[in-house]
């Protein structure tokens, strides 16, 4: 089963995305953050090139032909999924691919709208019968 943990009253969203993904790059596992359209997923790999100075995290696109050799995928675009390690949800719903992960992330930010659907995100796992993790952000990233 789907081990699933949320992230909830999280600043940036985005640099919490980049440091979970050179944490499972550090590991040696796969990431797929999963975005909900073409400008976040840019968006996304400009916060992966400058997130740290002295280092940047190795990602490319699923359609990239080195996508089976890349730790960290970003994409709004789930018809090619090159892994099945981490997937972290970057959209307002659940993925509806989400199971055949290992384990799925949800960031949940501290707008209210973000909150909204993140509640319904955790419902949905949760009336499924999904044992869930919860990690506060408040004050971190």
């Amino acid at each position: 089963m789907t081990q699933i943990d949320f992230y909830f009253n999280v600043a940036d969203k985005y640099k919490l995305a980049a440091s979970l993904s050179q944490k499972a790059q550090a590991q040696s596992a796969r990431m797929f953050l999963f975005t909900p359209d073409e400008a976040v997923t840019k968006h996304i790999e400009t916060v992966l090139w400058s997130f740290q100075q002295t280092s940047f995290v190795p990602h490319c696109r699923s359609r990239h032909a080195l996508a089976a050799e890349t730790s960290t995928i970003v994409d709004h675009d789930a018809e090619v999924l090159v892994h099945d390690d981490i997937l972290l949800n970057l959209c307002p719903d659940y993925p509806a691919f989400f199971s055949r992960f290992r384990r799925l992330i949800e960031v949940v930010g501290s707008e209210e709208s973000d909150k909204v659907a993140g509640r319904e995100r955790y419902r949905f796992y949760l009336d499924r019968g999904y044992e869930l993790r919860r990690h506060d952000m408040t004050g971190k990233i």
